[in-house]
């Protein structure tokens, strides 16, 4: 199978033209002429031991979702991960695609996959983009009301998480959920005004959590967290569309924060 025809399974699920403004999705290294796959390992985050990685299973093809080339690098020099990542990449003959916001902001996509691990039912985008399906966010609901303590405690379960931070809220009770894979604060005034009761999401900011106490809840879960099934995700789109590719998921740890 040509790696042409891989990226073009991943882009027929998640579009670049989905991808927000600032992002760079899309092939990172690589050449645009053909080349057979010889398999994919799948990651988060692309770095010097994921592509060691990629190598001794003898991938030439990682798909991350965090792109690696984010902001255009001014030399390649090898003084920062980014620029031996890059080195290593091209040394070892390894092409790297981002799926990102793009893969975000697709119908089934990022935060449909939280959703789902949550049990949420009914569930619709919080903010839709121009396509059909897609756009930022989900919302959806609980198949029965839960007591808010419970509900802190079942996400924290689910997203393995090792520290949950959440708002002092006036209400008891959660059915109606919104959440966004990543950094989803900008999305907490739109769960408000579809009446959710939670806004669930990665990464919040200290002063996003002042002022909605009477509104919503608000946890924050990290954002390694809430996106870390999005390798699931990749899996499944691939082993449909690519049945004969060989595909791995990467045993290394690349979350950057740790906790004590």
């Amino acid at each position: 199978m040509k790696i042409r025809e891989i990226i073009g399974a991943l882009e027929q699920f998640a579009p670049l033209s989905l991808q927000d403004e600032y992002d760079n999705a899309g092939l990172q290294i690589g050449l645009t002429e053909d080349a057979d796959a010889s398999g994919a390992l799948l990651c988060l985050d692309v770095t010097e031991d994921v592509i060691d990685e990629a190598a001794a299973l003898g991938c030439n093809l990682i798909v991350a979702h965090h792109p690696l080339l984010f902001r255009p690098p001014r030399h390649i020099t090898g003084e920062d991960y980014v620029q031996r990542c890059i080195i290593r990449a091209i040394q070892r003959g390894i092409w790297i695609y981002s799926a990102h916001t793009n893969l975000d902001n697709a119908p089934g996509g990022v935060s449909w996959r939280m959703a789902e691990r949550l049990g949420l039912q009914d569930v619709r985008v919080l903010k839709s983009a121009a396509q059909d399906g897609a756009g930022a966010g989900v919302i959806g609901i609980l198949p029965e009301p839960m007591e808010r303590e419970d509900f802190i405690a079942l996400v924290k379960e689910t997203f393995d998480a090792d520290s949950v931070r959440y708002n002092s809220w006036t209400g008891e009770r959660v059915q109606r959920v919104a959440l966004c894979g990543g950094a989803g604060a900008f999305l907490a005034g739109e769960a408000i005004r579809q009446q959710a009761d939670v806004f669930l999401t990665g990464e919040i900011g200290y002063h996003r959590f002042f002022g909605y106490e009477n509104d919503i809840q608000l946890i924050e879960i990290g954002h390694y967290e809430s996106e870390q099934y999005t390798i699931g995700l990749l899996r499944d789109i691939l082993a449909q569309a690519c049945p004969t590719l060989p595909l791995h998921e990467t045993t290394v740890e690349t979350n950057p924060i740790n906790y004590l």
